[in-house]
């Protein structure tokens, strides 16, 4: 299967056949791909390039765009999911793109992967800055479930500011088993040890 969010795409066939269709100037497109992608406040150079791009190949502006919005979803996929170069290759390979194609797109992957994961760590960092935790420790005492009845759990209050136009204090509250904690706790040894290594 693949790992790519196809249901996300409204015919991945259809979207392939087009882009399969443009082969002559697929390394051009995937040039105009990737460098949004790195530089995702360009707004207006992408859509510059996009219209020069279908001028320059005599096609039309409206499906390029269509296009691209669901080409955009490929390495969006592949970030979130962490999926290696050689992993978006055959996923490309699966959806039909040819040998070549494939391998030059899964380059490119492996070029600005990099970029895109510290881009879109930053970009989750600044929507809620975590600003404290606390966390009690309880006992069930009764519940309709009679396995639950003495089981541990804790309960986890998140202090957040949600970062924008005006900031905004926010309490985020969480029950957890104890191996639910452990998990919560392990990962977020983890993002510190990432933004240490970041910073």
């Amino acid at each position: 299967a693949s790992a790519l969010p196809l249901s996300q795409i409204p015919n991945p066939q259809m979207v392939l056949m087009l882009y399969v269709a443009l082969l002559q100037q697929f390394s051009a497109l995937t040039e105009v791909l990737f460098h949004f992608l790195t530089e995702p406040k360009e707004v207006e150079r992408f859509l510059a390039q996009l219209s020069e791009f279908a001028t320059t190949n005599q096609i039309s502006l409206g499906p390029l765009k269509s296009i691209m919005k669901s080409l955009l979803l490929v390495p969006n996929g592949a970030l979130k999911k962490g999926l290696t170069a050689e992993q978006v290759r055959t996923d490309l390979l699966t959806l039909g793109l040819s040998e070549e194609k494939a391998t030059y797109f899964s380059e490119k992957w492996k070029q600005n992967a990099p970029t895109l994961a510290q881009w879109a760590i930053g970009q989750t960092l600044m929507i809620n800055q975590l600003i404290d935790m606390e966390w009690r420790f309880g006992v069930t005492s009764g519940s309709s479930e009679l396995e639950k009845v003495g089981s541990i759990f804790l309960q986890v209050s998140l202090w957040s500011v949600a970062t924008g136009e005006g900031s905004t204090w926010l309490k985020v509250i969480q029950k957890l088993t104890l191996p639910q904690f452990y998990s919560f706790l392990h990962e977020m040894e983890r993002v510190r040890a990432s933004m240490e290594c970041l910073s």
